[in-house]
C-alpha cells in the first residue's frame, strides 16, 4: 500500500507546511489538502508545491458549485506545472450545509453535477475549444456573443481524477470515470456491501477493473502503550465520531450517517443522530460503541495497528490515508514515521 495524510491549513499554517515538508522525509507517498469549510486548497497546494520535490500533492478536496468546472481545470493545470505532474485533482459534491449555507449554491442534483463537470474538465485538459451541452452546463452560455475558447495554458502532464464518494450512486460514478476513490467511514469488514458492490458495479459498465483505480481510504492512527490508554483513546473520540453521525450535512441528508448504517449500526447511527439534533451532545457520544471506533479507525497498540493494516490491505486498499494523533508536531511525527513504517512492513 501506499502512504498518504491529508492536512488543513488553519492558524497554525506554518506548522502544517513543516509537517508535510518533514513527512515526505518520512517516505511519505502523497499529501492531501483539505478545504471544507475552512482555508481553500489551491492556495496551500502551490505553497506545498514549492516546499516539497518528491511526494504527491491532492486537492482532497475541491467542492462542487463553489468554483465553474473551467475554473477547476484551470487550477489543476496550474498546480500540475507548478509540480512538475506531482498534483491529483480531489472532487466532492460536499453536503447542503456547506454548499448552501456557505456559499449559497443550490446542493440540487449533486450526481448530474460531478458527471459534467468531470466531463468539462476533461476537455479542457485535451487542449480543444471548450464547447458543452449538457443538463448542468452550458459552454458557451446559450443565446450570448461568446462562441468557444481554448485555454491559453496547457496541461503539462497526466492528472488524474479522484471522487469523494459515499453514497451508492456517487461510487458507482466513481466506478465508471475517475482514476481514484476517495473514501472515508471504511470498515473493511462490512465495505464489500456497502462500498465496493456499488463501486465494481461503475467499474464493470466502463470495462474495468479494481486495478485500474486507486483505494485511497483514510483514518486517524494512533498508538496506545498499554490497555488503560487505549480505553481513553477511545473514549476521547467517541465525541468526534459522534459528530460526523449527527452534525456533518442538514437535519435530513449525512451521508456519513449513512455510511455507518449500511455497514450494521443503523440503530446506533439513527440514536446518534436523534441526540445531537435534540442539542444532546454528550447522549450522542455515549450512544457511539467501542466497536465503531476501532472498526473505522487505526488505533490501539503496535501489534493492533499492524493486524489493522493487514486487514486494509487485504480488503482491497491501495493507498493507506494516515490521520497521526499527537498533540504536538513532533508528536505527530513521529507517530506518522512508525505509522509509514508499519504500512511497508505489511
Amino acid at each position: 500500500m501506499r502512504t498518504a495524510t491529508t492536512v488543513e491549513l488553519s492558524e497554525t499554517a506554518r506548522d502544517v507546511a513543516q509537517f508535510a515538508v518533514e513527512a515526505e522525509k518520512l517516505g511519505l507517498d502523497v499529501c492531501w489538502v483539505a478545504e471544507a469549510w475552512g482555508t481553500d486548497a489551491p492556495s496551500a497546494l502551490g505553497y506545498l508545491a514549492a516546499r516539497t520535490q518528491r511526494m504527491l500533492l491532492g486537492a482532497g478536496v475541491l467542492q462542487l458549485g463553489t468554483r465553474s468546472p473551467v475554473i477547476v481545470a484551470q487550477t489543476a493545470i496550474t498546480l500540475s506545472n507548478l509540480s512538475s505532474g506531482r498534483f491529483l485533482l480531489g472532487l466532492g459534491a460536499s453536503g447542503p450545509q456547506v454548499i448552501e449555507g456557505l456559499h449559497g449554491v443550490s446542493f440540487a442534483r449533486p450526481l448530474a453535477r460531478m458527471t459534467e463537470t468531470v466531463e468539462i474538465i476533461r476537455r479542457v485538459f485535451t487542449g480543444g475549444k471548450i464547447s458543452y451541452s449538457g443538463n448542468e452546463f452550458q459552454l458557451p452560455r446559450p443565446g450570448g456573443e461568446a462562441v468557444p475558447m481554448r485555454l491559453s495554458a496547457r496541461a503539462e502532464h497526466e492528472i488524474p481524477i479522484y471522487l469523494a464518494a459515499l453514497s451508492p450512486a456517487m461510487l458507482r460514478l466513481t466506478g465508471r470515470i475517475a482514476d481514484g476513490w476517495l473514501g472515508t467511514s471504511f470498515v473493511p469488514e462490512g465495505a464489500a456491501a456497502a462500498y465496493f458492490a456499488h463501486l465494481d458495479e461503475g467499474l464493470a459498465a466502463a470495462g474495468r477493473t479494481r486495478g485500474e483505480i486507486d483505494i485511497c481510504q483514510g483514518a486517524e492512527v494512533a498508538f496506545a502503550a498499554d490497555e488503560d490508554e487505549l480505553r481513553a483513546m477511545v473514549a476521547a473520540r467517541k465525541k468526534e465520531l459522534a459528530f460526523s453521525l449527527g452534525g456533518m450535512g442538514s437535519a435530513s441528508t449525512n451521508y456519513y450517517n449513512r455510511a455507518y448504517s449500511r455497514q450494521g449500526w443503523t440503530d446506533v447511527a439513527a440514536e446518534v443522530r436523534q441526540r445531537w439534533l435534540r442539542g444532546d451532545r454528550e447522549g450522542a457520544a455515549r450512544a457511539v460503541t467501542d466497536e465503531m471506533v476501532l472498526a473505522t479507525t487505526l488505533i490501539g497498540t503496535e501489534e493492533m495497528v499492524r493486524a489493522r493494516l493487514a486487514v486494509w490491505r487485504d480488503a482491497g486498499v491501495d493507498t493507506v490515508r494516515l490521520y497521526p494523533a499527537g498533540d504536538t508536531l513532533e508528536a505527530k511525527l513521529a507517530t506518522l514515521g512508525r505509522a509509514i513504517e508499519l504500512v511497508r512492513e505489511t
